[in-house]
């Protein structure tokens, strides 16, 4: 008998700080739902202050649409790199446009368990921005410290597989750890075991609203 719980949302939003942040923790998810939900995916900061990282923006255009996300429905701000902490308000203003103007039923951030200060700053300005919505938390391996995921999401091989050419797309990172398709494989292999499926993306739970029907 299966006894996974259902949930789902009509229109779903991935919020990061960087970009690849939302596909390091996030990919395989949006793969598996982005024909049948109305996916919005929205990096804070473009990262064009680092030289170095000049194709990044693009990269991020040419990741989503491995998972299926088309560019109307990736939104790119302007906030400056490792400066969120200062710009809290305004991230919040930008956060309650963004509910105002998207409605979504569930909302994916950053999890509390993440050190990076422009990470924690979306976490805790979502948390304030979007009350009254479910908030899950995913995973950005670099920067985590005690994450352990309390909500398992099953997804198949294929949207393992599209997770992986979704990253490759980033050329800038291609030599960091944390884009090691093995790394990244394993991961869901892990998450896919704590749920007793052969893959999952894990996430932690922030708020969860809902209504029990015996039924």
């Amino acid at each position: 008998m299966n006894t996974d719980m259902k949930f789902f949302g009509r229109k779903v939003c991935f919020i990061g700080a960087h970009p690849d942040d939302i596909e390091l923790g996030c990919g395989a998810l949006i793969a598996h739902i982005s024909k049948t939900s109305e996916v919005l995916c929205v990096t804070l900061s473009d990262n064009q202050k680092n030289p170095l990282l000049t194709k990044v923006v693009d990269e991020l255009y040419a990741s989503m649409a491995v998972l299926g996300v088309a560019k109307d429905h990736v939104v790119v701000g302007e906030f400056e790199t490792r400066r969120f902490p200062y710009s809290r308000q305004e991230i919040l203003e930008y956060l309650i446009q963004l509910k105002q103007d998207f409605h979504p039923d569930v909302v994916f951030v950053h999890t509390k368990a993440d050190l990076h200060q422009d990470h924690g700053t979306v976490t805790e300005e979502s948390l304030r921005a979007f009350r009254g919505i479910s908030v899950l938390g995913f995973d950005v391996l670099r920067s985590s410290y005690g994450f352990f995921p309390n909500f398992l999401v099953e997804v198949t091989v294929e949207d393992v597989e599209r997770k992986l050419e979704a990253l490759s797309q980033y050329r800038t990172y291609k030599d960091k750890y944390y884009f090691n398709p093995e790394v990244t494989r394993a991961t869901m292999i892990r998450h896919g075991a704590l749920a007793e499926r052969p893959y999952a993306e894990g996430f932690d739970i922030l708020r969860i609203i809902g209504s029990f029907d015996s039924i």
